[in-house]
């Protein structure tokens, strides 16, 4: 079976937030505190209201989902830039995989699609940020060609967080 890529619908949001969960609990693990990532699951009902509501009214947003045998084992959201240093930039806001699914190329494939989308949507140039102790998703962005800038910022989930921003120029 194929791994497939769609927009997500907002009947697919509970399954989506299922996901979100499960992704940030593997991908943070040892990063962002195990009572915050713990608790995700107790918020699995107010996440899902949230993201539908996000759904139908996306504003620049752009919700997609991997799915395999039927099921959803990625997430990715793209949008204009949220940057005021780079606001003809595109924005990956997101773009996780369950953890059974890493190091099997697939993440490079749903990679590929949104910097296609983000192409398709007239960006010439693409970012990113990235919790500067997640060594492994920095080294996944530098293998698909993104560059460390000089942007940083701190965000507070039960602890304060070191962000770094890493960019790719679109051909």
């Amino acid at each position: 079976m194929e791994l497939t890529i769609r927009k997500v619908l907002p009947e697919d949001a509970y399954n989506y937030t299922a996901c979100h969960i499960a992704c940030w609990q593997a991908a943070y693990r040892g990063i962002i505190p195990d009572g915050y990532l713990d608790n995700m699951q107790n918020e699995q009902d107010s996440r899902t209201e949230r993201l539908t509501a996000a759904l139908l009214d996306p504003g620049d947003d752009e919700f997609y989902c991997a799915e395999y045998e039927g099921r959803i084992v990625g997430r990715l959201i793209i949008c204009k830039s949220r940057s005021e240093d780079k606001p003809d930039a595109g924005e990956i806001i997101a773009i996780y995989l369950l953890k059974e699914f890493w190091d099997k190329g697939y993440g490079r494939k749903l990679m590929d699609y949104i910097l296609d989308r983000l192409r398709v949507l007239g960006y010439r140039e693409v970012i990113l940020w990235a919790l500067e102790e997640n060594k492994r998703a920095r080294r996944f962005y530098e293998k698909c060609g993104f560059t460390l800038d000089e942007a940083r910022a701190e965000i507070v989930i039960e602890k304060p967080l070191a962000e770094v921003r890493y960019s790719l120029k679109l051909s």
